[in-house]
């Protein structure tokens, strides 16, 4: 008969527990808060309108956020499973591609195959891609919304606008994987990456929030950008682990339709020399168009 291990008990935290109800109630108090604005707006007229966008307001950046972060906390696994998560904790894009090489090289590679530098979310950026979406003027360097892996968002993003359009674009973003961290199945990689296509502007099915509708065959802007970077690169290479993760359809964070065969390319540009163009893709810059859909 072998020993038995002692039971480990969990201590219980006074802090955590404050944590998990002032957690909870901000996100009951917030619903409240548009329920009174809904309820309050009936009693204005034509008021009732400016209370109506205020009500939107409130639910779509406030109370529908707060609860995804409460329910999601519960029930979204906090470990890799190749899909990205929002800043709301809803799971988002398909993790679809892997590189290996160092940063100075992707951003050579990917300068050298056309893709832009997207900026960094900032009020300036924000409402400029506002503007020109609507003016349809264009925005090459148009930011992109946060997504997070390894608990931080993506270390940058790249992106090709479609005909001037930046409600269209192909875009990709990036983040370094941790010290020693492994992919299921053992294999280490310097680099993942979400790459999917921006095809329209809308409304998130789960939050409401005005925001990116990206097109459903995520497998086809997968392959986009291997076959850029691979025809502008000669010494970048391709190994693809098939079946990597099931075939699925499912949801991203903002509701729309994804789906993929399961297949994860490792591009490795550890062989591209590194050349002048390395600068400019530092900081973003012009880049080739390119029309037609992913």
């Amino acid at each position: 008969m072998g020993e038995v291990e002692p039971v480990v008990r969990r201590r219980f935290s006074v802090n955590a527990a404050l944590d998990g109800f002032f957690f909870v109630y901000a996100g009951v108090a917030a619903v409240w808060l548009a329920w009174l604005v809904f309820t309050e707006s009936f009693t204005f007229g034509w008021w009732g309108i400016a209370f109506f966008i205020a009500f939107w307001l409130v639910l779509a950046y406030l109370v529908l956020p707060r609860l995804h972060r409460i329910l999601t906390a519960i029930y979204v696994p906090d470990y890799f499973i190749g899909r990205a998560r929002t800043s709301d904790g809803l799971l988002g894009d398909p993790v679809n591609l892997a590189l290996d090489g160092d940063e100075v090289q992707l951003h050579h590679a990917l300068a050298t195959a056309g893709w832009t530098r997207a900026n960094d979310v900032t009020a300036a950026s924000s409402w400029r891609i506002i503007t020109s979406t609507i003016t349809r003027r264009s925005y090459d360097e148009a930011p992109v919304s946060p997504l997070f892996l390894f608990g931080r968002k993506q270390d940058f993003a790249y992106q090709q606008e479609v005909e001037g359009n930046p409600a269209r674009r192909h875009h990709v973003r990036f983040w370094r994987t941790p010290d020693g961290w492994l992919l299921p199945g053992g294999r280490r990689v310097g680099w993942l990456a979400a790459g999917t296509f921006d095809r329209a502007v809308g409304f998130s099915l789960f939050t409401l929030q005005v925001t990116h509708k990206i097109d459903a065959d995520t497998d086809v802007e997968r392959d986009h950008v291997v076959a850029t970077v691979l025809a502008a690169n000669p010494a970048a290479r391709v190994d693809v682990l098939r079946d990597f993760s099931t075939g699925y359809h499912s949801r991203n964070g903002g509701g729309d339709t994804i789906r993929t065969d399961g297949d994860l390319p490792v591009v490795d540009v550890s062989g591209v020399p590194v050349g002048a163009v390395t600068d400019a893709a530092a900081e973003p810059s012009m880049t080739t168009r390119h029309g037609g859909d992913a």
